[in-house]
């Protein structure tokens, strides 16, 4: 066994003393994250008999879940130096490192969150002037994912899309994109005043989802620029979607460069694509410019926090800095940016291997569920010109069965207690990761065998919808001047012709239907219902119930 003080919880994963909840709270399934020497306990065993605080105060640590020494990440150790630091303490934040914290978040998460909830001091460093561990920490990064700079972000992919656009898009400036972009990629866009060229996606009426573009597309897109004498100012592409789908980024790039044109792809879905030899080549490996992580996804660090990697030359560096210095907040929490740094770590041990159980469970799901009577998993052969699929994600469908995917996920949740990852109109998206065990997977596999036996000679559901709800696009504004523009709100039947005030989107995934500027058609306007009076939620609309819609008074 290895003695270690209670004060060096943050060494070990992204704790940050959560352990106290762990304490009360017994854990029956056996994580990946254990055989990689994080906390975690034994199957049927309480976390008490994994750890324990002696009479002096002391963590017991079992020595094979030790972090060794050279791995504690910089940002980690110094959020950790500075906490155990006994000063007299007249800063911000208001709890005063929870001498203050509100009773009701502490029962359930102990105080040591708060005591390493600090604002930027000295040996911390400043996230827009960065030194010491901060920098140190960004650099390491920038080292695992192969980037010539990366930067910690605190407002999640979000804020790195947003600071990409703008970087990479002067007012007036033309941004080709898909039309299922995620909703961040419009923000960005009224951000920078960039005129968007849209691409419509692939898509498959059968699954009813999008999946991505083709280089071909992009070509036409950039040639139909080039004859009206423009050139765009960045090509935005997002790889993976939401269902692990990859576009050819190595030819889109390629394209791209040829033409002197900057790509930037939202890759908030493929933090651990280097990680794997069975996983997709990452953005950086097939040459992007830019590309955004949501480490928080598929990683391990805390919600809300991401990165933004950048390589080569095209893209101007202190531009993308001063964008982000407007974007981002000015009291970032430390909380967030050393999860990140311990994320990165967490992976740099063991970069090659740490990945092999999370696929070995999600093809050991995949082979358990893909021969299921009226079950449909989602693979290459749905799809054509798509170069690779991430095996983490799997999307199985219902229809056979006629359930929906809302159906469907309500008697997982009600009946076996699985909560998945993206429920939509057709199909559920579930999501392996590091966290999971093979309990849940043997879980999850049952509640679908059963669903399958229970609705097998129910009729199928058919649809007629053959194209994606923005498959007409009819821009009347461009998203900038539609977000200013003077508006009224009308009936939802009054609607149609009209030019939308608003973006209305499924969330998730965060794809609008319906986005500022643009002419509302019918073919959109059904979907939303359908969607809708089928159980999703529906995002950005000031009515929710959908009875009204704001509209630009023009």
């Amino acid at each position: 066994m290895v003695i270690a003080s209670s004060t060096s919880l943050l060494n070990i994963g992204l704790h940050f003393g959560f352990v106290n909840h762990y304490f009360t709270r017994p854990i029956n399934c056996t994580s990946i994250s254990q055989e990689r020497g994080f906390l975690a306990p034994d199957k049927n065993h309480d976390i008490k008999t994994e750890l324990r605080i002696t009479k002096s105060n002391q963590l017991v640590i079992p020595k094979s879940q030790t972090v060794h020494s050279n791995s504690i990440p910089p940002l980690v150790t110094a959020l950790e130096s500075s906490a155990k630091q006994n000063a007299a303490t007249f800063h911000f934040p208001g709890h005063n490192r929870g001498r203050a914290a509100p009773s009701s978040l502490a029962r359930l998460i102990g105080l040591r969150p708060y005591q390493h909830d600090l604002p930027e001091l000295d040996e911390l460093g400043n996230l827009f002037s960065p030194a010491g561990p901060i920098l140190e920490a960004q650099k390491e990064a920038a080292k695992l994912f192969g980037s010539l700079e990366t930067w910690f972000l605190v407002g999640g992919t979000t804020c790195g899309i947003q600071a990409a656009i703008m970087a990479t898009c002067s007012p007036g400036g033309i941004l080709i994109l898909p039309r299922d972009s995620h909703i961040s990629a419009i923000s960005g866009m009224v951000l920078a005043g960039a005129i968007p060229k849209y691409i419509v996606p692939n898509y498959n009426e059968d699954w009813d989802i999008s999946y991505g573009i083709t280089p071909s597309q992009v070509k036409k897109a950039i040639l139909e620029l080039e004859m009206k004498g423009q050139q765009a100012s960045a090509v935005f592409v997002t790889s993976p979607t939401y269902h692990g789908i990859c576009s050819n980024l190595t030819e889109i790039s390629k394209l791209c460069h040829s033409h002197k044109i900057p790509l930037i792809v939202d890759e908030a879905h493929g933090a651990h694509f280097r990680f794997h030899s069975e996983l997709p080549r990452s953005a950086l490996q097939q040459g992007a410019d830019l590309s955004v992580q949501s480490t928080h996804k598929v990683l391990c660090s805390l919600t809300q926090s991401s990165m933004l990697h950048m390589s080569g030359s095209i893209v101007d560096r202190d531009r993308i800095f001063q964008c982000l210095q407007t974007l981002q907040t000015t009291s970032p929490s430390y909380l967030l940016l050393a999860s990140l740094d311990a994320a990165r770590a967490q992976i740099s041990e063991n970069r090659d291997t740490v990945f092999n159980k999370a696929v070995e469970l999600a093809i050991k799901l995949r082979n358990s569920i893909q021969n299921m009577p009226g079950v449909s998993v989602l693979d290459f052969s749905n799809f054509s010109r798509i170069p690779a699929i991430d095996l983490l994600r799997i999307t199985i469908g219902f229809w056979q069965l006629g359930l929906s995917g809302y159906d469907a996920d309500k008697i997982l949740s009600d009946d076996h207690g699985i909560v998945c990852e993206l429920v939509e109109t057709k199909s559920i998206t579930f999501v392996i990761n590091l966290g999971t065990c093979e309990e849940h997977v043997k879980r999850l596999v049952s509640g679908i065998k059963q669903l399958s036996m229970q609705n097998k000679n129910k009729k199928g559901i058919i649809t007629d919808r053959k194209f994606a709800p923005f498959a007409e696009i009819n821009m009347s504004l461009s998203p900038r001047d539609a977000f200013f523009a003077k508006k009224r709100r009308v009936d939802i039947e009054e609607s149609i012709g009209k030019i939308s005030g608003e973006i209305i989107c499924p969330y998730p995934p965060g794809i609008p239907v319906i986005i500022p500027g643009e002419v509302i058609t019918q073919r959109s306007m059904n979907y939303l219902l359908d969607v809708r009076n089928a159980g999703a939620d529906v995002s950005g609309a000031s009515d929710p119930s959908l009875s009204s819609i704001v509209i630009c008074d023009v």
